[in-house]
């Protein structure tokens, strides 16, 4: 019997992986942006609209998206009953994380320096830090720190 090449292991790990599955929902520039629209307060489709620039059709079906994917709910405004209200559901508001790494690795590596918005902590007005990962005891890691490995070879907890 063969033994698999390293990147035979990756495919085979990689079946199913949760970044294939949230590109296939989120995983396009217009949906990012209506996303950082929506944590901005945002609601209504006008408003979208005017802010990013996007075209009506594509707004239309990457809001129907989002919604469908339970990102977003559409709802009546209760201002006004004739408009409709897209609302960051909690499956929405857990992409929060996302949107803020993926905007520092952008500022660092893409941008021609830092945007002129700062996203601050309200209570003590200053810059939020760096979005690291970190292990269970709190750790930094760095890539070099982790690996992918099948699930049943994962310690759930530290053996006595």
């Amino acid at each position: 019997m063969n033994a698999m090449t390293r990147a035979e292991q990756l495919r085979e790990l990689f079946t199913g992986c949760g970044i294939a599955a949230a590109l296939e929902v989120v995983g396009e520039r217009w949906s990012f942006l209506i996303l950082r629209a929506a944590f901005n307060g945002l609601e209504h489709f006008e408003e979208f609209q005017s802010t990013l620039g996007i075209a009506r059709n594509i707004l239309s079906n990457r809001l129907g998206r989002l919604v469908e994917h339970g990102i977003l709910r559409r709802e009546p405004d209760p201002t006004d009953r004739r408009r409709v209200a897209y609302r960051l559901t909690d499956k929405g508001q857990e992409l929060m994380p996302v949107l803020i790494a993926l905007r520092q690795w952008g500022e660092r590596w893409v941008a021609e320096g830092p945007s002129s918005l700062v996203l601050v902590d309200r209570d003590t007005r200053r810059p939020i830090a760096p979005m690291l990962v970190r292990a269970v005891d709190g750790r930094v890691l760095t890539a070099d720190d982790m690996e992918w490995v099948e699930r049943d070879a994962v310690r759930t907890q530290d053996a006595a």
